[in-house]
């Protein structure tokens, strides 16, 4: 008997503590934070939280790294398209940066105050001689555009050269200061007509035929004599005179001209239509 009184108890003790732990399960849902069981709670929460504290720290970068190599691909995309956007907005600024230059010289070009009634061609330069052996310089314009070979090229400060090759979309110049370049000049103040010939790059043409008793003056202006059967038509400036000496028993004078085009810093050129054999033939048939 004692055996089973004491059976009855221990399943009594059992149900009690199954209804307590039920009870105690609803309350924690249906009450607040505040009193016994929230207190329990919030103890139990503190107790765990630097083991919470010390996994999140660990498994953080993983989740990190994951993320970042799910998102590289788009991230290098993107990186990508703002460094092509940059280099635009760059390439924008420099090139406004070079505007009012590129527009003075333009509008320098188009008053030519010589030359005025010969069309002429508006064209940029591309590209120059990549030796010394000949000074020359190309233009984007060719016989699409009504350039021909032999035809003056100039500034608005004066001659630059003549052209010696041309294709349909570019023609090359020689340059005044190539050493076979030869031009007709006069002298602005004598009158006296000679030969200028180019001395090479940055040094002064020289001039033949000026007579040891005509008076050049330093920085006096020369241009082209446009004599007959001359390929260039009068009046173009060519430059200003450096020196001019005689040595004792010479025939002509040393006569050295520094050209008034600056040729290291060409953006921009005419070609003059100029044809003057094709002339003098028209000429002499009527």
């Amino acid at each position: 008997m004692a055996v089973y009184r004491r059976s009855n108890r221990h399943r009594f003790i059992l149900v009690l503590l199954v209804l307590t732990s039920i009870t105690l399960l609803t309350l924690d849902t249906r009450t607040s934070r505040t009193g016994l069981i929230g207190k329990v709670r919030s103890s139990a929460r503190d107790a765990l939280a630097p083991v919470q504290s010390v996994v999140h720290s660990v498994t953080e970068p993983v989740g990190n790294f994951v993320s970042s190599i799910t998102h590289y691909g788009s991230l290098k995309a993107e990186n990508a398209k703002l460094k092509r956007q940059l280099e635009v907005a760059e390439g924008e600024q420099l090139r406004n940066a070079d505007a009012p230059r590129e527009r003075a010289a333009l509008l320098a070009l188009a008053q030519l105050t010589f030359a005025a009634d010969i069309p002429t061609v508006a064209a940029r330069v591309v590209s120059t001689a990549p030796s010394n052996f000949q000074l020359t310089i190309d233009i984007g314009r060719g016989t699409t555009a009504g350039v021909e070979k032999g035809m003056p090229v100039v500034t608005a400060l004066g001659l630059v050269g003549r052209v010696v090759d041309v294709s349909r979309r570019e023609a090359t110049v020689l340059l005044v200061t190539d050493p076979s370049f030869n031009v007709g000049v006069r002298l602005t103040d004598s009158g006296d007509v000679g030969v200028a010939h180019g001395a090479g790059s940055r040094q002064a043409l020289g001039v033949d035929l000026i007579d040891v008793a005509t008076k050049v003056s330093r920085g006096e202006v020369v241009v082209t004599s446009g004599l007959q059967q001359s390929i260039f038509p009068p009046s173009i400036p060519v430059g200003r005179v450096k020196s001019a000496s005689a040595k004792p028993g010479a025939l002509q004078q040393d006569v050295r001209v520094d050209p008034v085009v600056d040729l290291r810093r060409l953006q921009f050129v005419r070609v003059l239509r100029w044809q003057p054999h094709e002339k003098a033939a028209s000429k002499g048939a009527s």
